[in-house]
């Protein structure tokens, strides 16, 4: 013991012993960006048609933090990006909150955007809200805007859903063969390919839905036969041609063009750019 203190206080007395201060840096603040993957890069695309007796609803916006979770709620910001935006606050959506909160010991959360269905021009033209993510005050911003800008392109009419371009079944996408595409199949989506890591295990249902559609175009009196349910009919035009109207009559409005093509001997649907639906 006193052996072990003799060379203490050798080493102190060479070394001139004294408290040293613990040099500090500071550390950037974790950043915060948009969690979408790779495959959804694309717009977030919303349709009141399939809703349409909503005057609101919601779109969830998933958010990620570059960094540990803390044992702390910390707080972060959303802004409008003007120059792409062509939705109205008020009118298209609800103004955003000053702040949003990341709750503690989390490192992802989300943000909703409450869109409106109010202005009725909406049934025949879109708008974009574009929302950009910032630190606020306990997050940096300093990853590309590319992964902390999102568009939301909305209306009250159908739109090219994210799926539509990865099934070439489906063909060019109109808002009719996409109207008739929901009647027939029964569902409103298809998985969009290489989104989640089974998505290979869905093929079969989207293409089971997908040769249903197929179907019923090429046999839409036979499937009005067969799904009486449906509420859909097919009532001949009084127009002198052989052509019919495919409606259901608790919207008698919304009317099918099927047209016969004597030629062919064929009935074609014919959407709203007077091109014939096929798949």
């Amino acid at each position: 013991m006193k052996r072990s203190f003799f060379f203490a206080t050798i080493i102190c007395v060479l070394f001139s012993c004294k408290k040293v201060e613990v040099l500090s840096y500071d550390v950037q603040q974790d950043n915060i960006y948009l969690n979408y993957q790779l495959a959804d890069s694309g717009n977030v695309v919303y349709s009141f048609a399939y809703h349409p007796a909503l005057e609101r609803d919601t779109v969830w916006i998933p958010v990620i933090v570059s960094g540990m979770p803390v044992h702390h709620d910390r707080h972060f910001a959303f802004s409008v990006v003007d120059s792409t935006t062509t939705a109205v606050q008020g009118l298209h959506f609800e103004p955003l909150q000053a702040a949003y909160t990341l709750p503690a010991d989390s490192g992802t959360t989300k943000v909703p955007v409450v869109l409106l269905n109010k202005d009725t021009s909406l049934e025949t033209k879109s708008v974009f809200l574009t929302i950009k993510i910032s630190g606020g005050q306990d997050f940096d911003s300093r990853l590309p805007d590319t992964i902390r800008t999102k568009t939301i392109f909305f209306s009250s009419r159908l739109e090219q859903p994210e799926w539509w371009a990865g099934w070439g079944e489906m063909g060019p996408y109109s808002r009719v063969k996409h109207q008739l595409f929901l009647i027939s199949s029964g569902t409103t989506d298809l998985v969009v390919k290489g989104s989640y890591p089974d998505w290979n295990l869905e093929i079969p249902r989207s293409l089971y839905y997908i040769e249903n559609t197929r179907s019923f175009l090429n046999h839409p009196f036979e499937w009005v036969r067969d799904n009486p349910s449906s509420g859909y009919i097919l009532e001949k035009r009084t127009d002198s041609t052989e052509d019919y109207d495919f409606y259901n009559p608790s919207l008698p409005n919304k009317r099918f063009y099927l047209k016969y093509f004597p030629t062919a001997d064929k009935y074609v649907f014919i959407d709203e750019n007077g091109q014939q639906v096929t798949l």
